[in-house]
């Protein structure tokens, strides 16, 4: 007998509809999966096997062909279980039902017959958009928040392969998941850090203040202790709260990847991502044989922080120059070539010497001239032309330490950075692919930020002197702009450009 199921497979950060095709035949016992299965797609026969008998159903002793329509494109995971064991039950006529293409099936299963969780659900469940027939997908009981999450087709957990089957006969025995997505959202948005735990750094705070506005690329340079990954690890706090739509792309990303927390139905905050200088490409960029989202697509929507950025390897650090522009990297492969969002807001923090005290009126550097110049000419020009901002961030003094007052609240700051940003919404209003300041291009600059002669003389004074590039300019006016927006002015101002420029001077201090 022939039976077919309903199921689906992430490619990317998509899904695809698969169907399950199980035929049982009377010839000698065998269990062969087609349709371009991979290891843990093939090793489904064991757990199948099991979990049928552990739920006190019967397996054939005949020939089972389970094939994964459509046959050209490789699967892999563990979510097909389900519906291969329930294909297997309904091609043997264990299952009073006639038909089984009314319910999308996903899920893992355990030796016992229980339904473990998997990742991509909500890519999955998103993929059966529309008017599609269906009555409902049946998914593993800890993935039924994030399935819910996507609002297309009803969702019914299940705890088990028994319970499921009970389901299938008798509809009434599971209740489908229902949520209230605007609450969970709401409920999610909350953040455990705030601005106000920073003690003095004024100036390194107006310059995160001002990366945020705008969306500009940052990078710190200071000595140890400093506060430099206490000050990056807040900017998520002050950047605009996340839409419906940017949570629920974000959440999709992260669950493809396996990286969704338990028990997580959605991601509302913005990711912060900060990974280790030992990182190696396909963890930071993405890849392996099937592509697997990297560290640029997983802070999509957020801030990915480099800290000890001299750290990383060179060839790694460059591979950055691409989705900083593109905001999405193409990973390549032999099987198949996909490409992945990586709209994220770099953070990037250092040492300004091996020994971390070079330029420190406290303490002693110990580094020779050489090693400061070999240990700063391990990040490349073209790379930290693509940084807007450079600051400095001095070791904080003991009065500051001392006060007992708290700093400005990330609630604060975020009021002026989304007036800001509303400024920028609007005035690109009509530029699809412009979502803020640092998204303008060469011509863009040109259109939205003009100068006056002053604003120009001090600009060509300043970018004779330090020798900035052509794409340094453009940063220069970029940051000037939302310098602007923040105090709502519409005319870039002098003192906007001198504030811009400011944030370009270690240039010439450092990387000389």
């Amino acid at each position: 007998m022939l039976s077919k199921i309903i199921s689906s497979a992430t490619v990317g950060v998509d899904a695809y509809q698969v169907e399950v095709e199980s035929d049982i035949q009377q010839q000698l016992p065998a269990f062969v999966t087609v349709g371009l299965p991979d290891g843990a797609v093939r090793e489904s026969k064991e757990r199948v096997t099991a979990a049928i008998k552990n739920s006190d159903f019967v397996f054939p002793s005949k020939r089972v062909t389970i094939n994964l329509a459509p046959a050209d494109i490789k699967k892999e995971g563990s979510a097909f279980d389900l519906p291969i064991a329930v294909g297997i039950l309904a091609a043997t006529g264990q299952i009073l039902r006639d038909r089984f293409d009314e319910y999308v099936m996903l899920g893992e299963l355990s030796l016992d017959g229980a339904v473990r969780p998997i990742p991509g659900i909500l890519a999955m469940v998103m993929s059966f958009g529309g008017d599609n027939g269906l009555k409902g997908i049946i998914v593993p009981k800890e993935n039924a928040k994030e399935a819910a999450m996507a609002n297309t087709l009803p969702v019914f957990p299940v705890g088990s392969l028994k319970e499921a089957v009970h389901f299938l006969e008798e509809e009434s025995s599971i209740k489908k998941v229902e949520i209230d997505i605007r609450t969970i959202f709401s409920e999610a948005r909350r953040y455990n850090v705030d601005f106000s735990d920073v003690k003095g750094q004024e100036s390194a705070k107006r310059a995160l203040e001002v990366a945020a506005a705008g969306g500009h690329n940052i990078i710190m340079v200071g000595p140890p202790g400093s506060g430099k990954t206490m000050l990056a690890r807040r900017m998520p706090t002050v950047l605009p709260d996340m839409s419906v739509e940017e949570a629920l792309e974000t959440t999709k990303i992260h669950s493809v990847a396996g990286r969704l927390p338990s028990g997580a139905a959605l991601i509302a905050t913005r990711p912060f991502r900060s990974p280790h200088h030992s990182i190696s490409y396909a963890g930071l960029i993405g890849g392996g044989s099937i592509p697997k989202p990297g560290e640029v697509s997983l802070a999509h929507h957020g801030v990915l922080f480099l800290d000890e950025l001299p750290e990383f390897k060179k060839d790694i650090l460059e591979m950055l120059r691409q989705p900083m522009e593109d905001n999405q990297v193409t990973i390549s492969r032999a099987v198949t070539t996909l490409t992945y969002p990586a709209g994220f807001m770099l953070i990037s923090a250092m040492n300004p010497c091996p020994c971390g005290y070079y330029g420190d009126p406290s303490h002693e550097c110990t580094c020779s001239a050489s090693e400061i110049q070999r240990y700063m000419g391990r990040i490349s020009g073209p790379l930290l032309d693509r940084i807007d901002i450079h600051i400095t961030v001095p070791t904080v003094k003991f009065k500051e330490l001392a006060k007992e007052t708290s700093g400005e609240k990330s609630e604060k700051i975020k009021d002026r950075v989304n007036n800001a940003r509303s400024l920028q919404r609007e005035r690109y209003k009509d530029e699809p692919s412009i979502f803020c300041n640092a998204h303008m291009e060469s011509r863009d600059v040109r259109r939205y930020c003009r100068i006056d002669e002053k604003s120009q003389s001090l600009l060509a004074m300043a970018i004779n002197k330090q020798g900035l590039s052509a794409r340094a300019y453009d940063r220069i006016l970029k940051v000037s702009r939302t310098i602007a927006d923040l105090v709502d002015s519409d005319q870039i101002e002098m003192g906007h450009i001198a504030e811009a420029i400011h944030y370009r001077t270690l240039d010439r201090k450092l990387w000389m």
